[in-house]
């Protein structure tokens, strides 16, 4: 009888772990997700609100660099388009204009 129910125990045990490593994955998961988010705000600030002209210019460059190889689906493409597509001369998103 006692091993029956060290036997039970056990199998609680087993499924309180699991239960407990799935809400840990859940946690990171959230925090890598808020990391990305605010990190992206950052670019996006800086592109935005940046006095350093310079700073932009290289930072838009690497973008438009990398962001292509990145991006992989159509719709996320459109999402970057004010970034990815040259603009028209004259036309002020708060970005460095290109040489």
């Amino acid at each position: 009888m006692d091993r029956k129910s060290i036997a039970l125990r056990i199998a609680q045990l087993d499924e309180r772990k699991k239960a407990l490593k799935a809400r840990l994955g859940k946690q990171e998961r959230a925090q890598d997700t808020r990391r990305k988010v605010l990190l992206g705000a950052l670019v996006l600030h800086r592109l935005e609100n940046s006095n350093d002209l310079d700073f932009t210019r290289r930072l838009l460059d690497w973008l438009r660099k990398e962001l292509p190889g990145f991006l992989t689906r159509d719709g996320d493409k459109i999402l970057f388009d004010d970034i990815l597509l040259p603009r028209v001369q004259g036309e002020d998103r708060g970005q460095a204009q290109p040489e």
